[in-house]
């Protein structure tokens, strides 16, 4: 007899519960009738404790009103990323549980809520990104694309934040995923012009997309129909791999992400260029000069890559640096660095040459050789000048530039020119 009681009393305490917890969740559903979505909130979380014992209905309508309070703070931009994700995990939760236990009251409003939620989500992570705030603007996309898995443009612009805010670690694991998923972001966008304003619209890149932009072509309120080609993401993706590699000190893994990179991406210059920047970080420079030679055989008017290879040249073949820098000059008639570099070549003897000169003695010998010297610094100055002059001509405001040539001007004895300079540089 004493055991009924127990049992009895048992069931009577669950049966209060779940008429308190009731009772709570008509408090939060006026609460947030009147406005007050952070005491709905607050309520709610008064009933967290007891809702194992609630039934799935009872379940499906807390979820319900916990994520119309969250969803109706974030529309308040109040704690924007908290909330939306809030909303979206109790919107989920609904799902999940009138899924299993069949019914569907509150189904189609959630999905509805969702929907509402990812667009604010995505919105509120475009405001982000234009505030440079990386970190939110990743977190945002990420969390739209937990709502929709299939939906892997969010995830790659959600690495692409992650890369810019440095979070390196995050980015590489989301474009992980992408090379996983096999993404490459291909497609096509669909554009028209408005017939009202004659302004041209993007209408998307899905099929209902185009279905929307020709059903309204048809009916002539658009014309000028474009489909653009979205091109493949595929080659950016594995480089961001890479690149983050090869900031973190993985070489070896980067070499082999840049080599899987090239295999899928053969004519994709950016990464064979960054497969060459890390050999050019190991100091590698035989594999370097290999890949870039490469990339000039299929774009031989890259002035960039041809002054790159005369940097590189510069330490070890003077005339072969000089080659490349003025090829690269052909190309880009202002290339202002490589005018520089090229007079650096024609000066790079003068420490060696004043280094003798200081070592010469007052023999006839050594005066002979002290005009010898002397002759070859004259014509070495000669021969950087009109390099010099031209970077000047280039970059007026170039301090380097201009410091370099005021010191030629002044070892060639060229007075007036000196001094005019001088003047221009407030020197």
């Amino acid at each position: 007899m004493k055991s009924k009681y127990v049992v009895l009393t048992a069931a009577l305490l669950v049966s209060m519960s779940n008429f308190a917890q009731k009772d709570q969740i008509k408090a939060a559903e006026k609460a947030l009738k009147s406005g007050n979505s952070a005491e709905a909130i607050s309520v709610l979380s008064q009933a967290e404790s007891t809702l194992g014992a609630a039934t799935d209905a009872e379940k499906a309508q807390y979820y319900y009103v916990k994520g119309n309070a969250h969803l109706d703070m974030s529309t308040k931009k109040m704690d924007l990323t908290k909330n939306l994700s809030a909303a979206a995990k109790a919107y989920q939760e609904v799902l999940s549980v009138e899924k299993t236990s069949g019914k569907s009251k509150y189904t189609a409003q959630a999905q509805a809520a969702i929907a509402d939620v990812k667009n604010q989500m995505i919105n509120a992570a475009v405001d982000a990104g234009k505030a440079e705030d990386y970190a939110t603007a990743s977190k945002l996309l990420y969390q739209s694309y937990e709502l929709d898995k299939t939906d892997l443009e969010k995830l790659y612009y959600a690495g692409n934040y992650a890369l810019n805010g440095k979070d390196y670690d995050t980015a590489l694991s989301y474009y992980e995923e992408l090379k996983k998923q096999n993404y490459s972001g291909e497609g096509i966008s669909y554009y028209a012009k408005n017939a009202v304003n004659d302004q041209e619209e993007f209408f998307g890149s899905s099929p209902a997309s185009k279905t929307d932009r020709d059903t309204k072509v048809r009916l002539k309120l658009y014309s000028n129909p474009r489909d653009e080609k979205i091109p493949s993401k595929k080659g950016e993706i594995l480089k961001n791999i890479a690149l983050i590699l090869v900031q973190q000190g993985k070489i070896n893994e980067a070499k082999q992400a840049l080599a899987e990179a090239r295999l899928a991406n053969p004519d994709d210059t950016a990464i064979a260029m960054t497969e060459a920047n890390v050999y050019l970080e190991l100091n590698d420079f035989t594999m370097y000069k290999k890949i870039v030679s490469e990339i000039l055989e299929k774009n031989p008017n890259d002035a960039d890559l041809l002054y790159n290879l005369g940097v590189i040249a510069s330490k070890t073949n003077a005339a072969e640096a000089e080659a490349y820098y003025k090829k690269a000059i052909e190309i880009k008639a202002d290339y202002t660095s490589a005018y520089l570099n090229l007079a650096i070549l024609k000066l790079d003897a003068d420490k060696k040459i004043i280094e003798e000169m200081n070592k010469l003695g007052n023999s006839e010998k050594d005066n002979k050789r002290y005009e010898v010297l002397k002759k070859q610094r004259t014509d070495m100055f000669n021969a950087a000048l009109p390099f010099l002059e031209k970077a000047y001509e280039l970059e007026p405001n170039n301090v380097d530039v201009g410091t370099t040539l005021l010191n030629v001007y002044g070892a060639l004895e060229m007075t007036d020119k000196k001094k005019a300079l001088k003047a221009k540089l407030g020197k």
